[in-house]
């Protein structure tokens, strides 16, 4: 076994913490030990302009003094156990108490590891990279109108993770993960435009030919040359697919358990309340073969199972860790996310929004004007109101079609009123961490000149 795919050592270390957190006078702990393995390649104009390595394990410890928990950190994999650990308790002693601090309850637990084949053990060498890079750099070129390169960069990894606790949790995987990306310029002076295209798999074999992020990188720029402005207006907008996950990550944010217990959210007291059209669906699924985030078991050793976040349109689910739960009097999701050195806290997995019934085409059908957005711009989003207002850019629609570029507009609204409005077409590919087919929302504010 090479290596790199051999996480003996960092299980038993993650057992020596746990056994040396107990002896400090912990009433309980975990132990997490990460592993994380890059290389990146970066060209621009058939040259190669970067090439990192990296490579890496952290560990962490959380120890619990009845309520009051603490973590330590440290990436040195032959730390002195009995002394982090001590560290570890005396933190722990004089940290305040959470009522809500705790391992996962053991009936929640994995009791198996499914094989999610997550793992593609052959890592490219660094002249793979490079090859692939140069190969959509000059794919892009090809592409007439396009002037010069933003730059083409490829990437490979592994990581992995160990979790044991003194409840008796024990688990470990392993996953990889491989990316090609492309960014093109075209015109000159002031009139220039960039676009790009990018791929990214578990597996190698998954990713798309660099000749075709390339050219779609290519073609995608050119088509935004000599965009317009448009006055301020009330209109449909249709969001392309690689913008639409957007709004639904806007969504994964709002149901957040964090949140929830903060009061922070708009949906806070929307849980079982129809939002979207009864057409509407959005799932979680950290099972899913090959997914770019799927897990056998959460960070804190739950159990991952395939969760419906809204059911035919209602608000079904919220994203929950152990502690969160506890505090709104519900039952994890399994949802708990950690780094060695945070505690943990929920977040989605392999989040998507279910394809409609019609081709992005038909969903554009009756628009006698609109905007189709393609890049969005900036973070305005309120968590707390539900209050949208983004930088976009994309095409003016006119008659059912795309007509010319447009650029320099904002698009307002609020997410209550867009997700009540949401029509989703028939394109959904797994391309992202979170994915919804193109989607088109009545009535948002273009504002422009």
């Amino acid at each position: 076994m090479s290596p790199l795919l051999d996480q003996t050592a960092l299980s038993d270390l993650a057992e020596r913490l746990i056994a040396a957190a107990r002896r400090a006078g912990a009433d309980a702990a975990d132990a997490v030990a990460m592993r994380s393995v890059s290389l990146a390649v970066e060209v621009r104009n058939g040259a190669v302009e970067e090439s990192e390595r990296s490579e890496g394990d952290d560990v962490g410890l959380r120890v619990f003094v009845g309520r009051r928990q603490a973590v330590v950190s440290t990436n040195d994999v032959k730390p002195d156990v009995g002394q982090l650990a001590e560290r570890a308790v005396a933190m722990a002693r004089v940290a305040p108490e959470d009522p809500f601090a705790g391992l996962a309850d053991p009936p929640q637990l994995a009791r198996d590891t499914p094989d999610l084949d997550l793992l593609d053990p052959d890592l490219p060498a660094v002249a793979q990279l490079e090859e692939r890079a140069l190969r959509a750099e000059r794919a892009a070129f090809a592409v007439k109108g396009v002037t010069k390169s933003g730059g083409a960069s490829a990437s490979a990894g592994i990581g992995g993770m160990v979790l044991v606790t003194s409840g008796g949790f024990r688990g470990a995987y392993l996953n990889s993960g491989q990316s090609i990306a492309m960014t093109a310029i075209a015109g000159d002076g002031t009139a220039m435009e960039r676009d790009y295209d990018y791929s990214s798999a578990l597996h190698g074999a998954d990713l798309d030919a660099p000749e075709k992020i390339g050219r779609t990188a290519g073609e995608r720029t050119v088509e935004r040359l000599n965009p317009r402005k448009v006055e301020t207006k009330r209109v449909p907008v249709v969001f392309d697919r690689r913008m639409a996950g957007s709004l639904i990550g806007h969504l994964a944010g709002a149901i957040n358990g964090a949140a929830i217990a903060r009061k922070t959210s708009f949906l806070k007291d929307r849980r079982g309340e129809q939002l979207f059209q009864r057409s509407i669906n959005v799932v979680d699924d950290p099972l899913r073969r090959r997914g770019l985030r799927s897990r056998p078991f959460d960070a804190e050793g739950v159990a991952s199972r395939r969760v419906a976040v809204v059911e035919d349109g209602v608000l079904a689910s919220w994203f929950l860790d152990s502690a969160c739960a506890r505090e709104l009097g519900l039952v994890t999701t399994g949802h708990a996310q950690r780094g060695a050195s945070s505690t943990p806290s929920p977040g989605p997995s392999n989040l998507h929004l279910a394809p409609g019934q019609d081709t992005p085409d038909v969903l554009m059908d009756g628009i006698s004007e609109g905007f189709y957005i393609t890049d969005l711009i900036g973070m305005g989003v309120n968590q707390v109101t539900g209050d949208y207002s983004r930088g976009a850019s994309g095409f003016w629609i006119e008659n059912g079609k795309r007509a010319y570029p447009v650029s320099e507009v904002t698009i307002a609204g609020n997410l209550i009123d867009m997700f009540a409005t949401l029509s989703p077409a028939n394109d959904l590919e797994f391309r992202f961490g979170t994915n919804a087919p193109t989607l088109r929302v009545e009535g948002l504010t273009v504002a422009g000149r």
